[in-house]
């Protein structure tokens, strides 16, 4: 199997896992990326089952709608039954990477009201320590040099994500060179440094499945 035709398989494998959960009045947080793309294609073949989907990103919404799916603000939503979104890296912990997009704050709040969080990847995206993707932090503008100098101070190197701009009017510093030994620990010291938003580890809320597209097919990982 290609690439794409993993990422396909893991998108149709999260709509047949998601699809006995869902009511008239369920509402499907959708995560951004390439992999999320497929999930949303896949999505709309049974938008008959659900109300409605929160996206994590402008992009997101964009092409829900172009599906004809009813896409809902965050802050109009108190409960969501599920939320479907790939990664850029993840470990046996259940421990992920994302940001690779830029959308990382929005993925986390959907991922924090979501009863369930199920993480789409294909195999390449598996590793036992997190940190060889680099570490997407978002930045207050003013603050981008500021944190740059504290995030040297964790033997890494910051790069500015030139020419980006987050749906929130924020930049990204993308960390390299990182070995995430105690992902918990460093998301929250990260996010306690004045200026930083959020940082791209979702650790404290992890996935709660993974669904890997494999040559051989989708393989469910679980703690």
């Amino acid at each position: 199997m290609t690439q794409d035709e993993m990422k396909l398989a893991v998108a149709q494998a999260a709509v047949a896992h998601i699809q006995g959960k869902l009511g008239k009045d369920s509402i499907v947080g959708v995560g951004t990326g390439s992999t999320a793309n497929f999930f949303i294609d896949e999505l709309a073949k049974i938008k008959h089952l659900f109300d409605g989907a929160v996206a994590s990103s402008e992009a997101t919404a964009e092409r829900l709608k172009g599906h004809g799916i009813t896409v809902y603000d965050m802050n109009s939503v108190d409960q969501m039954e599920v939320y479907v979104d790939g990664a850029d890296e993840f470990d046996g912990r259940m421990n992920l990477v994302k940001g690779g997009g830029g959308a990382l704050t929005r993925e986390k709040i959907v991922a924090a009201v979501a009863k369930e969080f199920v993480c789409i990847v294909d195999a390449s995206k598996q590793v036992d320590l997190l940190g060889a993707f680099p570490l997407p932090v978002e930045v207050i503008p003013m603050a981008r040099s500021q944190v740059a100098r504290e995030m040297v101070k964790l033997d890494c190197q910051p790069v500015y994500r030139e020419g980006f701009v987050t749906d929130n009017g924020n930049i990204i510093l993308d960390l390299h060179g990182l070995e995430v030994e105690q992902p918990k620990e460093l998301e929250a010291h990260l996010n306690n440094i004045v200026g930083v938003v959020t940082n791209g580890l979702f650790a404290q809320r992890g996935a709660d499945i993974v669904l890997m597209g494999t040559p051989d097919g989708v393989v469910e990982i679980t703690v």
